[in-house]
């Protein structure tokens, strides 16, 4: 496990040990949000030296817009070639309750449209990343469980871990 923002974090390195998830625990427990550019490229370079074998890595991210994976697709791309990365990021529910509303003025057929574009923009980021050979989860937080082994063992079925 590594946390990263606009530099390296913490880091449990991979061990047998019957510790090991309270560890893990324990290290994002202490871990606070710092709102600064996260920098890809140092995640590359730790990930390149630290783990020398073939991995499964599973990015927990949030990508806004197609802009900002754009920025940090390289980097990402780099380390599929290298391990089994599988990006996962979270749909915005609040969005998703605006999309259902019905709109009942013309300030939230403006809202209402501008939260089915960024829906969109998020199913588009999935389109991007697939296209890029890069495995990628779209979630909600409370379905973040589920899905994440639903994608695990889809890629155990498929053979690639």
């Amino acid at each position: 496990m590594l946390t990263f923002s606009h530099q390296i974090g913490s880091m449990v390195a991979p061990a047998k040990r019957g510790d090991q998830l309270w560890r893990i625990q324990e290290t994002l427990y202490q871990e606070s949000t710092n709102f600064l550019e996260t920098d890809y490229e140092k995640l590359f370079i730790t990930v390149r030296r630290q783990l020398n074998h073939r991995c499964l890595l599973l990015l927990y991210t949030n990508f806004e817009s197609l802009a900002a994976l754009h920025r940090q697709l390289p980097f990402l791309r780099r380390l599929a070639k290298s391990h089994l990365l599988v990006v996962i990021f979270f749909e915005n529910t609040e969005l998703r309750h605006l999309t259902n509303a019905p709109a009942l003025d013309i300030e939230e057929v403006y809202q209402k449209t501008i939260a089915e574009k960024m829906a969109f923009e998020k199913r588009q980021i999935v389109k991007e990343l697939q296209a890029h050979g890069i495995q990628s989860i779209l979630t909600t937080p409370q379905n973040l469980s589920v899905n994440a082994l639903n994608k695990y063992l889809e890629l155990k079925a498929r053979g690639m871990i």
